[in-house]
């Protein structure tokens, strides 16, 4: 009921607007944003009106409420174009945003998402867009510790190694305050027979939860043998 009631306010303030856009403006804000770690938004323009390009949709129109918000029924959200610092989408709030502010930075000409560019292992391209998804949308599943956790257990269970310790340094790179983080990378470099470095990581995990049980086992063992 509450969609419905905001759909019709929505329709109300477009009605009173002009659905047409400046040059400037599709100068401006044409191309593709960053909407998580994987995907992309798409804005294009056909005769002045504004489209976007979304999950394999290229064609959704969304309502302009005036010259820089325009509402996308099948995102239910207010996209609002803003010019500083830099070109970006900022997401009108609402209280499903639990009061984050959340922003889609415009993408210059060849930039990828950062799971491309982890695949590609140009690692510190990736963990410079993890880390701005992390900050401007921290409530992406993309970014979340668990999600990558997972992904990098996945690696694991397919004996890919070398990806799981790089999976598990980025956690750990944004969730530095996280033992389970340091604990996922220690047992990724133990299964990769890298020794030394899986107990600096099971000893940072000790260090930020001393009641981590495996890195305790594993650091014992090491120093046993």
């Amino acid at each position: 009921m509450k969609r419905i009631f905001l759909l019709l306010s929505v329709i109300l303030l477009a009605s009173c607007g002009n659905s047409k856009n400046s040059k400037e403006f599709i100068a401006t804000v044409s191309g593709d944003y960053l909407f998580n770690a994987s995907e992309t938004v798409g804005i294009t323009f056909n005769e002045g009106t504004l489209y976007v390009k979304w999950r394999g949709k290229d064609n959704i129109e969304p309502l302009k409420i005036n010259d820089s918000t325009f509402y996308i029924q099948e995102m239910n959200e207010k996209f609002i174009f803003m010019k500083q610092p830099e070109i970006h989408i900022l997401l009108a709030k609402k209280r499903e945003h639990d009061g984050i502010t959340i922003r889609f930075p415009k993408m210059v000409t060849g930039q990828k998402t950062p799971n491309e560019y982890f695949n590609n292992d140009q690692i510190d391209k990736a963990i410079e867009g993890y880390q701005f998804i992390k900050k401007n949308n921290p409530n992406s599943r993309s970014v979340r510790e668990s999600n990558l956790n997972n992904l990098g257990y996945r690696a694991l269970r397919k004996k890919e190694y070398e990806k799981a310790v790089k999976i598990f340094k980025l956690n750990t790179l944004l969730y530095p305050k996280s033992a389970n983080t340091f604990d996922s990378l220690g047992e990724a470099y133990h299964r990769n027979k890298d020794s030394a470095n899986a107990i600096i990581s099971f000893k940072k995990a000790l260090e930020l939860n001393p009641k981590s049980k495996r890195a305790k086992q594993y650091i014992n063992e090491q120093f046993l043998d």
